[in-house]
């Protein structure tokens, strides 16, 4: 049984369990509460704050996700004791004489841990839930300032949930935490025009997300999900070693199903169509009954753990500090226990609904009637444009409101009140990042385009935004190609070859005939203006204005 306690004003949920204590700390705040040009805040006050745990004979650790940051460990009572007391030191006066070392242990992490997915920001931005598809990009200008105004306005004991998991609330235990106010979950963005969408990524595996209602029969739908496709695609087609899905609520009443399955390069055509049917079958209400009570048997057997209660204490702690329902034990086995297989179609209609692909690399999916995802802005920056050094064909647009670059058949605009974060180098190369998720890069040395518009663009982006990046070796900086002009240069240079060709040749006509029709004048003067004459003398002008005007046009067009 879960009992609801307090320590020090922040609400504590206890329950039996034997051998070690377990214990966990949980604050409501994540990377989604951060923006672009900030990130990794959260995830360095986490460290910032461990740092004095150092070496200890218990098992600890910290995690900063979307809507949370978690201090937890394993140990004796006193090991809680000293832990939690160690946190709440090191969160009340943060160790910033660690503060250099510790962003470069997080760019460390970041690089040992791969890349990021880019799910998140397809579906929403570079704001709120998008911010975990970025790297840490924030580390870099985040001072001791920054960070103690986060703790105080976050890691509060108001914003805070304890949950310990053994005999009881150990003897001495204290949370000397600041007062604050509890934070709602940020709403989430959206940046798809319609779902469901697809979008090419960069390898060969396939990766399907969807947002559905929170519920019971949503958790069971993610575990047939992952049945039906490991059948499919390894037992039976052989195509894949690893097919999984996860069910993770989001804290407002929402939860993303997330499914992958790998695959090889030759198999990645195979992968993608076995993935598809497995959700369309489902879609379709082709739900197998005995997958249904297999997901559903294998989470009920888990309520029969003797300790169960001590194991959904973390799951109970984020509930309550997100407001949201949390069944007890026997709501849970009841509710798994009249989970059909038409509830399990009716949360796949809706996943459907909502779905976003990921491809694998150069294929596509509007076949399986999937919209295309926006990899382009719908309306070009108005200002000013500057051509490519190497490319006629792609302009760079500079306006008051808005920069981009526009290239055949898509366009790159990010609007500066709309501009999430601007990465700067000190070689002058820039990357604007809009809050839609676009990115504008921008190497100068590519560009014919006057220091003064640069620095005008970098004033109307909001200085709090933007971000310095390291120095970039020379052979990372791209030059203009230098004897190799480019196909678009070719056609760009024999054209502007071919104009001067034919400015020089219709002038000189032009003015062979402005000089015979001044000599006309002259005749027709001397003769009184005879009707030959004046013929001569008409033909002149007009043939003189005809090719004086093609003469003037191609000038014009030249400057």
């Amino acid at each position: 049984m879960i009992e609801l306690t307090e320590v020090d004003g922040v609400p504590t949920l206890v329950a039996p369990s034997s051998g070690q204590t377990a214990a966990g700390l949980m604050f409501r705040v994540g990377q989604a509460d951060e923006t672009l040009s900030r990130h990794g805040l959260t995830h360095l006050v986490e460290h910032l704050a461990l740092h004095d745990s150092g070496l200890s004979d218990y098992h600890y650790n910290g995690e900063t996700a979307s809507v949370y940051t978690h201090f937890h460990l394993r140990g004796s009572e006193s090991d809680v004791v000293g832990y939690l007391d160690k946190v709440c030191a090191g969160l009340a006066a943060l160790p910033m004489h660690r503060l250099e070392i510790e962003k470069e242990i997080l760019r460390t992490e970041s690089r040992s841990r791969g890349g990021t997915t880019t799910l998140p920001v397809r579906r929403y931005g570079a704001r709120g839930y998008g911010l975990p598809g970025y790297p840490e990009w924030g580390l870099s200008r985040l001072g001791p300032d920054d960070l103690r105004q986060w703790v105080e306005d976050y890691f509060t004991r108001d914003n805070a949930v304890l949950w310990i998991a053994g005999r009881g609330v150990p003897a001495g235990l204290r949370l000397p935490l600041r007062s604050g106010v509890r934070r709602v979950v940020p709403p989430p963005t959206a940046v798809l025009p319609s779902t469901p969408a697809w979008f090419a990524g960069d390898d060969t595996s396939v990766v399907f997300s969807a947002v559905v209602r929170r519920s019971t029969a949503a958790s069971v739908h993610s575990g047939v999900l992952e049945r039906e496709l490991f059948r499919d695609l390894r037992q039976e087609g052989g195509y894949s070693y690893t097919a999984t899905s996860s069910y993770d609520p989001r804290g407002d009443g929402y939860a993303t199903i997330t499914a992958y399955a790998d695959a090889l390069p030759e198999k990645q055509g195979a992968v993608l169509g076995g993935f598809v049917d497995v959700l369309a079958r489902m879609r379709h209400g082709a739900v197998d009954p005995r997958s249904v009570a297999a997901v559903r048997t294998k989470a009920l057997d888990k309520l029969n753990h003797p300790e169960i209660e001590a194991a959904r204490l973390p799951g109970h702690a984020l509930n309550l500090l997100t407001g949201q329902r949390h069944l007890t034990v026997d709501e849970l086995r009841a509710e798994l226990s009249a989970v059909t297989a038409e509830q399990v179609h009716a949360v796949a209609v809706e996943a459907a609904d909502t779905g976003l692909l990921q491809t694998p690399h150069r294929t596509t999916a509007d076949w399986a009637g999937f919209a295309a995802a926006p990899t382009s802005s719908a309306h070009e920056a108005d200002g000013r444009r500057y051509a490519h050094r190497d490319d006629a064909d792609v302009a760079l647009v500079i306006g008051p409101q808005a920069a981009g670059i526009v290239r055949p058949g898509s366009r790159a605009t990010v609007r500066y009140d709309a501009c999430a974060a601007m990465l700067t180098w000190p070689d002058g190369a820039r990357r604007l990042i809009g809050d839609d998720g676009i990115v504008l890069h921008l190497e100068p040395a590519l560009w014919a385009v006057p220091q003064a518009e640069l620095a005008a663009l970098d004033a109307a982006v909001d200085p709090d935004r933007h971000l310095p990046m390291p120095l970039r070796g020379p052979d990372a900086i791209p030059r203009p190609a230098a004897g190799r002009p480019t196909a678009a240069a070719s056609r760009g240079g024999a054209a502007n070859a071919g104009e001067v060709i034919a400015i020089v040749l219709l002038t000189l006509v032009a003015v062979a005939l402005g000089v015979f029709g001044v000599a006309q004048a002259v005749a027709a003067i001397r003769t009184g203006g005879t009707p030959l004459d004046l013929t001569l003398l008409g033909f002149a002008a007009v043939g003189t204005a005809l090719f004086a005007t093609p003469v003037v046009l191609l000038r014009r067009r030249r400057r």
